[in-house]
């Protein structure tokens, strides 16, 4: 894998890169130069098998676990993976998931709370926890996973991963508004339909239903979404961009 993105010093915390758009994004990163610490919560062997992946190739990386829906959990990853890195300059909250496809008069409260706590209220503490070793850092940048259910409400059965995912956009802005006086940026990645573990489970017919819908006619794919954390990580190539939702879904979504 070649590189003209420079991201050589950079320390990255990549939560949730075990698999998928995360390991996707992890293993450019590390391509661009980034120190990066892969995050996993259930998926040891698939960290560790890209981080032998990565270290192979010349690759930095250390690997951090731990479940962010345990409370108080968030502050001890963010701190296991400061230490490791020696600092840190950017955080990738791209950990997240549907949890289930559950209609909106059927969800009760843990699924709510399930929801809700992975894809957003981790994104916030996240954020929190990793603000001091961020603000002293001259490059210093956090990128949230949005997702066009986040733009467009989702499909039948993830209203409450919609909602979840539309909150990470406006807090997104919000950080970014109040984060900026530090020297932090803040934006996010919202992706459209990404053939991933995600969608393991959606059937044929639908995929094929919704690439018709898609202008450039295909699904997308983890590496599609890869490169804009490196190009969003890059001081010299976004250091101007801030409260933005950069949207990776093939013209599905135009807002």
């Amino acid at each position: 894998m070649t590189s003209r993105i420079d991201l050589s010093g950079y320390r990255v915390l990549f939560l949730g890169s075990s698999s998928g758009i995360g390991a996707a994004g992890a293993q450019v990163l590390a391509a661009c130069g980034a120190h990066v610490c892969l995050h996993y919560n259930s998926n040891r062997q698939g960290a560790e098998a890209l981080a032998a992946e990565i270290a192979g190739a010349g690759g930095a990386v250390e690997i951090q676990g731990g479940d962010l829906l345990v409370p108080g959990a968030i502050p001890d990853i963010v701190a296991g993976a400061t230490e490791k890195l020696g600092g840190l300059d950017v955080l990738v909250n791209n950990a997240g998931s549907l949890v289930g496809r559950t209609p909106l008069e059927n969800f009760d409260d843990t699924i709510w709370d399930k929801v809700m706590t992975l894809n957003t209220r981790a994104v916030a503490e996240a954020a929190r926890a990793a603000h001091p070793a961020l603000r002293s850092s001259e490059r210093a940048a956090i990128i949230n996973l949005g997702s066009i259910a986040g733009r467009n409400g989702g499909a039948p059965g993830s209203g409450l991963y919609a909602a979840a995912k539309a909150a990470v956009h406006s807090l997104t802005r919000s950080l970014a508004k109040e984060f900026a006086k530090d020297g932090i940026r803040v934006n996010a990645v919202a992706p459209g339909f990404i053939t991933t573990p995600f969608h393991a489970t959606t059937p044929a017919d639908m995929q094929e239903a919704v690439r018709k819908t898609i202008p450039l006619g295909r699904l997308g794919t983890a590496e599609d979404c890869a490169w804009i954390f490196a190009f969003l990580s890059s001081k010299e190539m976004s250091g101007y961009i801030t409260g933005q939702i950069i949207d990776v879904n093939g013209g599905q979504f135009m807002p």
